[in-house]
């Protein structure tokens, strides 16, 4: 009941909003949206960036980062400083029914200077073994010469697509799902210097 209460607002929203969208010539659609910004950076930050409720997390230029996930009513920054210790972000279940019809979508393209890439996987850990679980599909972003178009990561940030039950089937567990526990985006970073998500209260449909 109360999963379902934490996404009564976008539900409206994405329904209110469906029709007017139009996509644009950078691959995303054309209308409101919460923008998040992971910026690799080269040094760690020491500072204590908790309850900075802007829109960007830091990330190591080069090696792995974790931004923890937490479920709530809207996006939000909770901690910026993924580069020592875990960031984290809230944000609501995209997916209560698990029925693969998102509440919102994800989209994600690669900035900043040419050569760098990253990799972005979703992970959770089961609650009664502590094995983690990381998800089969990943985004990879690669930063080229020229423009840069935003492509629909949803199914891959949103989701983990994993064998939970060793029985040789991989499932599909939206966000939150309660067979796992403790959600975080493993990011793999190799020198890309901003990778920009939107968060467009629109659906997709995920396998």
């Amino acid at each position: 009941m109360l999963k379902k209460m934490l996404t009564m607002n976008f539900i409206a929203l994405f329904t209110l909003s469906t029709i007017s969208y139009v996509w644009a010539g950078n691959g995303a659609p054309s209308g409101s949206h919460y923008n998040l910004n992971i910026i690799g950076v080269p040094k760690g930050k020491q500072a204590d960036m908790t309850g900075s409720s802007g829109h960007r997390i830091f990330v190591n230029l080069y090696g792995k980062s974790k931004i923890m996930l937490r479920e709530g009513a809207d996006f939000q920054v909770l901690n910026a400083n993924g580069t020592f210790g875990a960031a984290e972000f809230q944000l609501p279940n995209p997916d209560p029914d698990n029925d693969g019809i998102t509440v919102y979508s994800v989209y994600a393209r690669a900035l900043g200077k040419p050569g760098g890439s990253s990799s972005m996987t979703t992970c959770a850990v089961d609650p009664l073994t502590l094995e983690e679980y990381c998800s089969t599909k990943s985004v990879i972003s690669v930063r080229h010469k020229g423009g840069s178009k935003f492509t629909d990561v949803s199914s891959q940030l949103l989701y983990i697509y994993a064998d939970i039950n060793a029985d040789g089937v991989v499932e599909r567990l939206n966000l939150f799902d309660d067979r796992l526990a403790d959600y975080f985006w493993s990011y793999d970073n190799k020198g890309l210097k901003l990778l920009q998500l939107r968060f467009y209260p629109i659906s997709t449909i995920v396998e």
